[in-house]
C-alpha cells in the first residue's frame, strides 16, 4: 500500500521534473533572444551582422545576470529592454503552466496506481475466462476456484472494472498471455493435477500467477510499463494491494473479498502529497539562501539537482507540517538521498538539514505542535 515515504518520493520526482521544466523554459528564452537578433532576410535595409551579434551577446548576458531585476537594469536601447522583459514574462507564463500541469499530473499518476491494481485483479478473472474457453486441457481447479468465483461476483470490483479494465476489448492478447505464460507454467500445471485442491492451494496459485506472471518481468510487465512511467516502483504497491485482496477472502465466513484503498487515510495522504509539492515549489528564497550558505565548498547551483530538490522538499515539510517531528522529516529525506542520489549524499543531506533546522529553531522560524514536538526537545 501507499505510505508517506512513497508519497515523498513522488513529490521529489515531480519537483525534479519541475526544476527541469524551469531550466528548459529559461533555455527557450535564450533561444528566442538569439532568434530576435538574426538578420532579417526579408528586409530591404542593409543588415549589420556584427552589430546584431554584439547586441545578441549583450542581451543574453543581461538576461542571465539581471533576470530578477530587469525592471531596474540599464539597457543600451528600448528595443532590448522590451525584448528581455517580454521574454521574462514568457518564462513565468510557461513555468506557471508547467506547475499547474505537474500538480494535476502527480495526483493522477498516484491515483493511476489504483487503476493498475484493478487491472491486475481483472486479469486474473480474464485468465479464468481464457482457461474456460480452452478445450485442450481441464482447467477446472482454476476456473472453479472459490476466489475466482467471488472475484467475478463482487459488485464493487465489477464497477471498478467497468472504469479501469480493458481486458474484454483486449481478450485476444489475454488469450495469448494465458497460452504462453500461464498454461505452460509448471506450478500452474501442478495445481491443475491436484485431485482436491484446498483453500491454501487456491490462494497460492492466484498469488503465484499474480506475482510471477502478471507482475514479473515479461510481456505483461511491459504492458503496464508502457502506460506507467514509474511502473518499476509502483509494481510493489500493486502487488501488495492484490495480495491483501486475495487474502481477504475467508472461507466459511463472509465469502467475499475486500477491495483495498491506496492507503488507510487516502484523502488525508493525498492532501499531504499535494500540499508538500506546492510548498516546495513556493519555498521562500530565504530558505534557499540557507541551503546555499550552508553548503560548504559547494555552489548551490553546482549541487546535484537531486540533492537540491531533496533539501528544498525537506525544508518545505519542516516548515509546513507542524505535526511531523523534525527528526522524522530528516530521516525520511536521508533515505531518499540514499536511494536516489550519490554515495556521499546521505551524510551531506543529513549534515545540511541538521545545521539548518537548528538555526531555524534558534531563530523561532520553526514551529511544531502536537506529535511534531515529540522529537524536538
Amino acid at each position: 500500500m501507499l505510505n508517506r515515504r512513497t508519497l515523498r518520493i513522488k513529490a521529489m520526482q515531480a519537483l525534479y521534473a519541475f526544476e527541469q521544466c524551469k531550466e528548459a523554459n529559461f533555455q527557450r528564452c535564450i533561444e528566442r533572444i538569439e532568434e530576435a537578433y538574426l538578420p532579417d532576410l526579408n528586409s530591404m535595409e542593409p543588415q549589420d551582422k556584427k552589430q546584431l551579434d554584439k547586441d545578441k551577446k549583450q542581451a543574453i548576458s543581461l538576461f542571465k545576470k539581471k533576470f530578477s531585476n530587469l525592471d531596474t537594469a540599464e539597457f543600451p536601447n528600448d528595443k532590448m529592454k522590451e525584448l528581455l522583459i517580454a521574454e521574462r514574462k514568457f518564462y513565468y507564463t510557461q513555468v506557471e503552466k508547467d506547475f499547474k500541469f505537474l500538480k494535476k499530473q502527480i495526483l493522477k499518476e498516484v491515483e493511476d496506481i489504483y487503476a493498475d491494481y484493478i487491472e491486475a485483479l481483472a486479469l486474473l478473472i480474464a485468465f479464468a475466462d481464457a482457461a474456460k474457453a480452452d478445450k485442450k486441457l481441464d482447467h477446472g481447479n482454476f476456473v472453479k476456484s472459490h476466489r475466482i468465483t467471488v472475484l467475478k461476483k463482487d459488485d464493487a470490483l465489477k464497477q471498478a472494472m467497468l472504469k479501469f479494465s480493458k481486458w474484454e476489448t483486449n481478450f485476444t492478447e489475454v488469450r495469448i498471455w494465458f497460452r504462453d505464460l500461464v498454461k505452460n507454467n509448471d506450478t500452474y500445471l501442478a495445481f491443475l493435477d491436484k485431485r482436491s485442491p484446498d483453500e491454501s492451494d487456491e490462494l497460492n496459485i492466484l498469488i503465484h500467477i499474480s506475482r510471477k506472471i502478471v507482475l514479473s518481468k515479461g510481456p505483461i510487465f511491459d504492458y503496464f510499463e508502457s502506460k506507467d512511467l514509474y511502473w518499476a516502483e509502483n509494481r510493489d504497491i500493486v502487488k501488495s494491494l492484490v495480495d491483501k485482496t486475495l487474502k481477504s477472502y475467508k472461507p466459511g465466513e463472509n465469502k467475499s473479498i475486500q477491495l483495498q484503498t491506496l492507503s488507510p487515510n487516502w484523502e488525508e495522504d493525498k492532501q499531504f502529497f499535494a500540499d508538500l509539492f506546492v510548498a516546495a515549489v513556493n519555498l521562500d528564497e530565504q530558505y534557499k539562501d540557507l541551503i546555499a550558505k550552508n553548503t560548504r565548498n559547494w555552489e548551490v547551483d553546482r549541487l546535484p539537482l537531486t540533492d537540491r530538490v531533496i533539501l528544498e522538499l525537506a525544508l518545505a515539510e519542516v516548515l509546513n507540517f507542524p505535526n511531523i517531528p523534525v527528526k522524522v522529516t530528516i530521516n525520511e529525506y536521508i533515505e531518499l538521498s540514499k536511494k536516489y542520489s550519490t554515495d556521499k549524499s546521505r551524510q551531506f543531506v543529513n549534515g545540511i538539514l541538521d545545521v539548518i533546522t537548528k538555526k531555524m529553531q534558534q531563530s523561532g522560524n520553526l514551529k511544531k505542535s502536537g506529535r511534531g514536538l515529540i522529537d524536538n526537545k
